[in-house]
């Protein structure tokens, strides 16, 4: 089971007391309505790091972070909030993705860092989002009140009973999303560059970064982009805007440090974890823990860190699929099934395939008075209890209750060998001894990936372009 996808912020703001002020803000020099003071910033940060560690989980390679929180640590200080207790992180979520939270807590996807292709680009990334905290932006949106929470497109369908006994409480249905205007965005490009050339990076790269996320957009098909530039609003004028303001002259630097980045991505996980379960057409696998389960086809299934959650075509009724803390099969059951403010059926005793299992229906009250209905079944597998709840509007439930019912049976071991086995993909940095192009480079050094996702991370555009000798290329390989 693995992360939500995408930027999540888990913020605590109620019964917080907020001080309506206005102030020069120090890094953009301009008036600012502050609602939120710096203390109330710093304390929503730490709250909300929890929530983005819990949820998207941090690579596990401590070289890695210790070369993020360097760079980190450089561009904070030369910022005009290097007060803040300033926390660089790499999350373990394969999207394209960069974010930041109050407070300075600023986090890199490892998705983002295959498709860097030196230090100084992932300076400018970093810059960015440490642009947005000093700028505060997303303060400046709570004060204005333009946060706005998600639901994944099903908060009505979710009860606070319900909610309190579900993963997705916490995993999903309570985060707010910070979407950023044109002028934010501008302003983070530009204290981005402010910083990564007071480090002495070239700032052409961060230029290149936005090209990069351009391709990144394009090759994901119509309508489709990468997660960073869902939540960095993208105006075509971006890249030229840096452009111009290198060429005013306002901007310097020539540190690219190719070697240095590529040496700490070499080896890094490329793309999702295998291992932490997949998708094949609505059948998920587990190879870790060793379960399969069908999910109804056409639902819409995202794998998280504490569950595995499927959402109707109608937004009308959903599957959640997760581990829950209790050993015994008849505890975790009559945890749920007698917890206050369910109504629910007298729970039986069944069996799910192969294993010894608990099943029952439950109704509760939504907060607008409606009626959420569902089923939940529990199941003994290994040495531990699996928790599948099924559940939706009144009609909802009705509507899906024979696909529900059909997951929840469809619960078993699995033997594939070759699914147990499965090994994730890595990043292998390659040193190319001789000129070649790319074509040629991928005949010597195959990778698991096609030849236009090649490109795509070490930024070729033509594949038949000489590349010269020594250059650092990446190939994604798959052991096991």
């Amino acid at each position: 089971m693995r992360s939500l996808r995408g930027t999540m912020v888990v913020l605590g703001l109620a019964g917080t007391a907020f001080t309506v002020a206005c102030s020069t803000n120090p890094a953009t020099g301009k008036s600012q309505l502050t609602l939120v003071s710096e203390s109330q910033e710093i304390a929503m940060g730490r709250q909300s790091d929890s929530g983005v560690v819990q949820q998207m989980g941090l690579v596990q390679d401590q070289a890695v972070q210790n070369y993020i929180r360097s760079i980190g640590t450089k561009l904070s200080q030369v910022s005009e909030r290097p007060q803040l207790e300033w926390t660089y992180r790499v999350v373990d979520d394969p999207v394209v993705n960069a974010f930041a939270i109050p407070g300075g807590f600023v986090y890199i996807t490892r998705g983002i860092l295959g498709y860097l292709n030196n230090e100084a680009q992932l300076a400018g990334v970093m810059g960015h989002e440490t642009g947005h905290v000093t700028a505060r932006h997303s303060v400046e949106q709570i004060s204005r009140s333009q946060l706005a929470q998600l639901g994944l497109g099903i908060g009505s369908v979710l009860s606070p009973t319900v909610a309190s006994l579900s993963n997705v409480a916490g995993a999903g249905l309570s985060v707010l999303f910070l979407k950023f205007s044109r002028d934010d965005e501008s302003q983070a490009d530009q204290l981005g560059l402010r910083y990564m050339t007071k480090l002495g990076y070239d700032p052409h790269e961060m230029a290149k970064v936005m090209s990069e996320l351009g391709r990144v957009s394009s090759a994901e098909g119509a309508g489709k982009t990468p997660e960073w530039l869902e939540t960095h609003p993208d105006p075509a004028n971006r890249e030229q805007a840096i452009n111009q303001q290198i060429a005013a002259g306002k901007l310097a630097g020539s540190t690219v440090a190719e070697a240095e980045f590529m040496s700490h991505i070499n080896g890094l996980m490329f793309g999702p974890n295998p291992r932490e379960g997949f998708f094949r057409q609505g059948l998920f696998l587990h190879p870790d823990l060793g379960f399969q389960i069908q999910f109804p086809t056409g639902w819409q299934a995202t794998n998280q860190k504490q569950a595995v959650m499927a959402i109707s075509k109608e937004q009308d009724a959903m599957i959640e699929l997760s581990m829950v803390p209790q050993k015994s099969l008849d505890a975790a059951a009559q945890g749920f099934f007698g917890s206050q403010g369910l109504q629910a059926t007298q729970p039986r005793r069944t069996r799910i395939g192969e294993f010894d299992a608990v099943t029952g229906e439950f109704a509760a009250q939504n907060q607008d008075g409606s009626q959420v209905r569902g089923a939940a079944a529990f199941i003994a597998f290994n040495s531990g209890v699996f928790q599948i709840l099924g559940y939706g509007t009144a009609q909802g439930y009705a509507n899906n209750q024979s696909q529900i019912q059909s997951t929840m049976g469809s619960f078993q071991r699995v033997t594939d060998r070759s699914v147990l086995n499965v090994q994730p993909m890595k990043l292998e940095v390659v040193k190319i001894p001789q000129a070649m192009t790319l074509t040629q480079f991928n005949q010597q050094y195959p990778s698991q990936v096609a030849i236009e996702k090649v490109a795509l991370i070490n930024q070729i555009d033509d594949a038949n372009a000489q590349i010269p000798a020594g250059r650092l290329l990446k190939r994604v390989v798959q052991h096991g």
